[in-house]
């Protein structure tokens, strides 16, 4: 056997070359890609000598504030102790989810941060939500100013976010078109719930208790008259529940179990708990022997108490 060599021709290395290029670009590419969803965070102090920016922190001792990113102070001497931020988003509204802090961002996106050590522990998108945050396509909408739509945004955010705290803690977001329920452990999609027929959430008259999130639904018939909506009950560690409701209704959290439904000058306000996901009895009626929730505190000569 024998055989030749040949030397390569310019025409043979080009296709070579332009491998070589395709992959240095690829690779220029990945080292350079932006930080997902834009987080930036950064510790104060850390080009100090004496600062350790991997330094953990208890929540505790963090004054968390939002605007433009989530900002962390400390309570003891007030300094600003590191900021998390994303690139092109504002941060409106927080809650703790029990040690964990949840923000909603002005572009729909809802993240969730361990203040202790600056981790961005999920991101989750919510459909919708940004629009609803900027009123976009409602009436007036285009004659607002800028600081006006920014505080919409910012008392939209508050109504939207709800932290549920009793056992495992969740997170609940809720929009006219749509409600979404996130385990905080890890971000995970529990539950998303749309509104029935010609019927919309209302944000801005949610309740919630360490136990659950009650959300109202305003409907409208086929002249667009409002009709009589209802209460969606969400909870993650059983099913959910239905409360009939007028149009009207408003629910104030008394405490960290019992909501007031106050549903017109017709029907006499009520209190449910979330805890037993029943209505509280009240004293003199007929339920109350039998109610599967008592009268907090009893009632006058029967010397009940609940537990």
């Amino acid at each position: 056997m024998s055989w030749k060599s040949r030397a390569l021709s310019p025409r043979s290395i080009l296709p070579a070359l332009a491998v070589l290029l395709v992959l240095v670009a690829g690779a220029a590419a990945h080292a350079n890609k932006p930080v997902p969803f834009g987080d930036r965070v950064a510790a104060k102090g850390a080009a100090e000598a004496s600062a350790d920016p991997t330094a953990s922190l208890d929540a505790a001792d963090l004054d968390l504030r939002v605007g433009p990113g989530l900002e962390a102070y400390h309570r003891a001497t007030g300094e600003h102790a590191w900021s998390y931020q994303r690139e092109g988003a504002t941060a409106l509204h927080l809650e703790m989810a029990g040690e964990n802090a949840v923000v909603v961002w002005d572009d729909g996106l809802v993240t969730s941060v361990r203040p202790g050590d600056q981790q961005v522990r999920w991101h989750r998108a919510v459909p919708g939500l940004a629009d609803w945050l900027r009123g976009a396509g409602e009436p007036g909408a285009d004659k607002r100013t800028e600081e006006q739509r920014k505080q919409q945004a910012k008392v939209r955010a508050a109504a939207s976010l709800y932290t549920v705290q009793e056992s495992a803690p969740w997170v609940a977001v809720v929009t006219p078109e749509l409600t979404m329920g996130f385990r905080d452990a890890d971000g995970d999609l529990r539950y998303n719930s749309k509104p029935a027929g010609n019927c919309v959430y209302d944000p801005e008259r949610t309740a919630a208790t360490d136990f659950a999130v009650l959300v109202p639904r305003s409907c409208t018939n086929g002249s667009g008259q409002q009709v009589s909506g209802g209460i969606s009950g969400y909870r993650l560690d059983n099913t959910g529940w239905q409360l009939n409701a007028g149009p009207g209704v408003t629910m104030k959290a008394l405490d960290g179990r019992r909501v007031l439904i106050s549903d017109g000058p017709i029907v006499a306000p009520k209190v449910f708990d979330t805890r037993a996901a029943a209505p509280e009895a009240a004293c003199g009626s007929p339920a109350e022997p039998f109610a599967a929730v008592p009268p907090v505190g009893g009632c006058a000569g029967d010397g009940a108490r609940q537990q």
